[in-house]
C-alpha cells in the first residue's frame, strides 16, 4: 500500500474571477501528473474563495448591537464580528481574541474562518481603502465548489476524481491546528468500519474512520500555514473506493456533542 502526496508548483496569487480548473491543469502539467482514476486533488480553502470573491473590506461592515457586544468581550473588531455572525449559526463560546461557533455550514470552528492571514486587496480595489482590512470568508458552499472543480478536471483527463477542500482548525482537547476537510465530492467522508474484524477476528463495534480529515490534514502538512504558496495537492493511493459522499456525514450530532 502506498500513498502519494505532492504539491503542485507555481500556483499563483488567486484573484476573484480567476479559473482554478485552468490554474490547477497547468500546474499539474508544470508536476508532470497525469491524472488517472482514483486521483483526489486537496485545495487550500483560500484560493476557492479567493476565485469566488468571498474578499470583505472591513470598511463596507456595519456592527450590529449584538456585534458591539460581542466585541468588547472577545476583544476584537466590532466589524469582524459582525461578519462572524453573519457566517454562524450560534456563538458557542468567547473568550479574548476567539469567538468558537458553529458555522452556518454546520462544523465548529473559531471565528468563522474568517482570515486575515495571506489576504492581498483585489486588483481592482480602491487605493483609499487600506490593504490591512481585507479579509476572507470561507466559501459559500465548499462541497459545491469541489464539485464544479472535479466535474471541469475530469471533462479534461477523463478520470474519475475526488476533490476536498481543506481549512485549518484547532481542536477542544489538543493544542495546534489541523488540516480539516470542510467540503467534498466524488470521494467518502467517513468510512464505517462497524462489523469488520481485527487481526484476532473480533468485530469493530464503534470505529468510523473520518478519512477526507485524514487527507485534509496530510495535505495541510504540505500546504503549511505561511509563506509556502503550496494550496494544491496532488493524491493518489487513497485506499478506498471513490464514491459520491457526503460532507455532513463528519458532523457530529450535536445530542452527541459532548463538548457543548
Amino acid at each position: 500500500m502506498k500513498l502519494t502526496l505532492t504539491t503542485l508548483p507555481d500556483i499563483p496569487l488567486v484573484q476573484p474571477g480567476d479559473d482554478l480548473v485552468e490554474i490547477l491543469w497547468r500546474a499539474l502539467a508544470k508536476a508532470r501528473i497525469r491524472l488517472r482514476h482514483g486521483d483526489i486533488l486537496a485545495l487550500a480553502s483560500k484560493i476557492v474563495s479567493k476565485a469566488e470573491g468571498r474578499l470583505v473590506h472591513l470598511s463596507q461592515v456595519i456592527p450590529s448591537e449584538p456585534a458591539q457586544e460581542l466585541a468588547r468581550k472577545s476583544e476584537k473588531d466590532p466589524r469582524l464580528v459582525e461578519l462572524i455572525l453573519r457566517e454562524s449559526r450560534e456563538v458557542l463560546r468567547v473568550r479574548p481574541g476567539a469567538i468558537i461557533v458553529e458555522h452556518r455550514l454546520g462544523f465548529v470552528c473559531a471565528n468563522a474562518g474568517i482570515d486575515h492571514s495571506n489576504v492581498a486587496p483585489p486588483p481592482d480595489a480602491p487605493a483609499h481603502l487600506s490593504s490591512e482590512e481585507w479579509v476572507l470568508l470561507l466559501p459559500e458552499n465548499p462541497s459545491a465548489s469541489a464539485a464544479r472543480l472535479r466535474k471541469g478536471l475530469e471533462q479534461r483527463s477523463g478520470a474519475q476524481l475526488g476533490v476536498l477542500i481543506v481549512d485549518s482548525h484547532g481542536r477542544a482537547w489538543r493544542i495546534g491546528t489541523v488540516g480539516n476537510c470542510i467540503g467534498l465530492s466524488g470521494l467518502p467522508a467517513i468510512v464505517d468500519e462497524r462489523g469488520w474484524k481485527d487481526l484476532f477476528g473480533y468485530e469493530l463495534r464503534v470505529t468510523v474512520v473520518g478519512v477526507a480529515d485524514e487527507l485534509a490534514a496530510a495535505a495541510s502538512l504540505l500546504m503549511g500555514q505561511a509563506a509556502e504558496a503550496t494550496p494544491a495537492v496532488h493524491i493518489r493511493g487513497f485506499p478506498y473506493p471513490l464514491c459520491e459522499g457526503n460532507f455532513s456525514d463528519l458532523l457530529r450530532p450535536k445530542e452527541q456533542d459532548l463538548f457543548r
